[in-house]
């Protein structure tokens, strides 16, 4: 916590000074007390500009006792700097005493003013829903104040905010007549056309019983096939047995989309970038792509798309998401305001149950992303949505800190980096991959680094919810904010491939568990659906990838629940990525036999090191790559290469970097004979290793342009003879999607069918 500004009085916590007041005169200090609008509910004694001592002497004994009290409340209030400083000097001495966190925006005046101004300025800032704490935590930071100097308090403070938590509350705030939302609202409820046509309320209200929610975790889903213009061939799969199969719009009217009211301006404005480009007699709002997949999102599908690329359709498909989750946000908030106006009104002693409108915790939407940037860039684009650009302004709390923790310097890149597109487009900004904040959104304000129970949205990384959910023993973990989430996202999921799937698979066995504590929650206005433990039927997840992964599959098969059903992207690579190799090189594919899934990692070991590595033990084979995608295989060869004394050396994504210079100079030189590459390594590095003859995928690359890559890389070899470079791929029935995007699907379909290795010749036109 940062030094104490002068002149700053504290505004909604005790500080030693009020606590010690309590200890001395048997009372709280009175800015607590529940004050009246009428102002002399507050009774202030009058004081002279040199009243520095108590001018009650000559009263009576209860006159003088009164007023001592007040002299002493005021003169702490009116305490000069230096006055304070010794206050907090003797104050830490005692026993037992613990200065509690404040703010220091939004506070009094200094000593020049009086002590009733003060008093009610204390009032009125106690009044205030909204700006107050936005302010004071953004002066906080601003006046350099460390949040990670208590560490013993930091995953407490993350979830809990007592000073606050009544600010942004929703049961404490109502539907503002100027936005026009509260007519819109009251359209909604009072036309029952309107209530059922809603995706949102149609979602969220509807109704099963035990049978039928039984009947969805038991019985097999039923599979249909439909192709879309843009998304291509498509999957739908339901557990319901009537069940709507949605068509694609050829033309999207944005009222039948029902966006809350800001949203059907800013829209427009806020997507014009992609427009540009687009056609006149397209929709003016989507892109053909956005279209598509908004029109699945909004009728509350689960979705996986796995051909997001970051060169292409990256933002397109950001910012498609980013207007379904706060559309929703806005709705579910708007509702609870709605209904705070009736249960405001209504008469004392009425049990209204139409007023279920929450979840057992606040936050609604969980978004997963890789890195800090994908934060920066989704919070802009709320901001932007909200705003759109006109004369409205929307609060922002804690910009600056946000833009200061997640926004990149541009002189920390290093220059003259040559690295292929795809790779500056995903590694761009700040790509710290620990990372979680909470977003509030009410009315007219955002609040960025809100509490988590405090919170509307979530955007972390998997490593951040990891380090929160904690592991089952752990003191300090919580994971009951992720009990109400009614939307999940998960982006870049690729990309969690390469950092550490465990906490991706952590994180959804945590998602809609049962809270283990309250937290202040209203029972009477919490949905039955949540009360019932069936939340997860009514989550949707949307998961973007740029490939098919099995493990990605498992994910979108194993842990989606949503009753409405799945739509999958099932579309198969017609051309593989061995098409894009421009040097002249046989390629020769092995199979391997292997009886299941679980015994692919053994059958693969022993078939190399029988098979396969005695081919290239001989000199002759020198400047062989093994190219490794698991790190577990990697340490298993580079243990087995060590026992058996071969002339080795190794790169991995833990090599530091000297290591690396130097196993790469020594594969160059040919003095070592083999170079044992893992796969994160070149994802996150691309460095160009010169004097490859032979190639070895110990498997197939999980991205496949990744194989075009390493086979490339022959044409930077010195001296290289094309006739002496060769090519050779391990691979199962187990890789066939994999296989499929390397070498095409009707070229991978034979070969699965045939046990026999393949050879394959490219000349660098396939």
């Amino acid at each position: 916590m940062g030094k104490r500004r002068p002149g700053r009085e504290l505004v909604r916590s005790l500080s030693k000074k009020h606590k010690r007041h309590l200890k001395d005169f048997g009372e709280e200090h009175p800015f607590y007390d529940k004050v009246s609008e009428r102002p002399e509910a507050t009774p202030v004694c009058e004081l002279s500009e040199n009243s520095d001592k108590s001018s009650a002497e000559s009263d009576s004994e209860t006159e003088v006792e009164q007023i001592s009290v007040y002299h002493k409340l005021l003169a702490t209030l009116k305490s000069s700097p230096e006055s304070e400083s010794e206050e907090d000097v003797s104050d830490s001495e005692e026993a037992g005493e613990s200065e509690t966190e404040m703010g220091s925006e939004g506070s009094q005046e200094t000593g020049e003013a009086d002590g009733s101004e003060e008093a009610k300025n204390d009032v009125q800032e106690h009044k205030e829903a909204t700006d107050t704490p936005e302010q004071m935590l953004g002066q906080e930071q601003a006046d350099g104040a460390d949040a990670s100097c208590e560490q013993s308090h930091e995953v407490i403070e993350e979830f809990t905010d007592v000073k606050h938590e009544s600010e942004f509350s929703l049961e404490t705030n109502f539907m503002e007549e100027e936005d026009g939302e509260c007519s819109a609202d009251r359209r909604d409820s009072n036309s029952s056309q309107a209530f059922s046509n809603d995706p949102f309320k149609q979602h969220m209200d509807r109704e099963f019983n035990e049978k039928e929610v039984e009947k969805m975790s038991t019985l097999p889903k039923t599979s249909n096939q439909s192709k879309w213009p843009r998304l291509g061939q498509l999957s739908f799969s339901s557990t319901l047995e009537k069940h709507k199969i949605l068509k694609a719009e050829r033309e999207i009217d944005m009222k039948q989309l029902y966006l809350h009211k800001p949203l059907e301006s800013t829209w427009p404005k806020v997507n014009k970038q992609f427009m540009s480009s687009m056609n006149k007699q397209c929709d003016l709002s989507f892109t053909p792509l956005q279209k598509e997949l908004f029109c699945i999102m909004n009728a509350y599908w689960d979705l996986f798309y796995p051909e997001r690329n970051a060169l292409t359709n990256g933002e397109e498909i950001r910012l498609a998401y980013c207007l379904h989750a706060l559309n929703h946000v806005l709705k579910a908030n708007a509702q609870v305001l709605s209904n705070n106006a009736k249960r405001r009104d209504q008469k004392p002693g009425t049990d209204n149950d139409d007023c279920r409108d929450q979840g057992l915790t606040r936050p609604k939407v969980l978004m997963i992303v890789p890195f800090r940037d994908c934060a920066l860039r989704i919070v802009h684009i709320f901001i932007s949505l909200l705003e759109g650009n006109g004369k409205k302004k929307i609060d922002v709390s804690n910009k600056k800190r946000f833009k200061g923790e997640f926004g990149s310097d541009p002189e920390e890149r290093p220059p003259n980096l040559k690295r292929p597109e795809d790779y500056e487009a995903v590694f761009t900004g700040n790509i710290d991959d620990h990372f979680r904040i909470g977003v509030a959104i009410l009315q007219k304000s955002m609040r960025l680094y809100a509490p988590f129970y405090s919170s509307d949205i979530i955007i972390a990384s998997p490593l951040g919810m990891r380090t929160v959910i904690g592991a089952e023993g752990e003191k300090k973990r919580d994971f009951d904010f992720l009990s109400s989430i009614e939307i999940l996202i998960i982006d870049q999921a690729d990309i969690y491939l390469m950092q550490n799937w465990e906490h991706v698979l952590h994180l959804m066995k945590h998602m809609n568990l049962l809270p283990l504590d309250s937290h202040g929650v209203d029972f009477s206005r919490v949905r039955m659906l949540n009360l019932n433990n069936w939340s997860r039927y009514y989550r949707q997840t949307l998961l973007f990838s740029a490939l098919q992964d099995p493990q990605i599959n498992s994910i979108f098969n194993k842990h989606c629940f949503n009753y409405v059903g799945q739509v999958a992207v099932r579309n198969v690579p017609l051309s593989g990525s061995i098409s894009q190799i421009v040097v002249q090189l046989p390629h020769v594919f092995r199979r391997l036999e292997a009886e299941s899934v679980t015994s692919v990692i053994d059958t693969r070991f022993q078939f190399f090191v029988d098979k396969v590595l005695p081919e290239y033990r001989d000199a002759i084979m020198s400047h062989t790559l093994i190219y490794v995608p698991s790190y577990f295989d990697y340490v298993r060869l580079r243990n087995y290469f060590k026992k058996e004394d071969l002339n080795f050396t190794h790169i991995c994504e833990y090599t530091k970097k000297a290591a690396v210079c130097r196993a790469r100079r020594f594969f160059l030189k040919g003095e070592k004979q083999f170079l044992l590459f893992t796969e994160r390594f070149h994802f996150y590095k691309r460095y160009m290793i010169k004097g490859i003859r032979n190639l070895i995928f110990y498997e197939l690359p999980t991205y496949s342009h990744f194989y075009s890559e390493i086979c490339n890389m022959m044409k930077a070899t010195d001296n290289g003879v094309d006739a002496t470079w060769t090519c050779t791929v391990l691979y199962s029935k187990y890789d066939a999607q994999k296989l499929a995007a390397v070498v095409g699907v009707e070229r991978a379909a034979q070969m699965l069918q045939s046990k026999k290795n393949v050879h394959l010749f490219v000349t660098g036109e396939n």
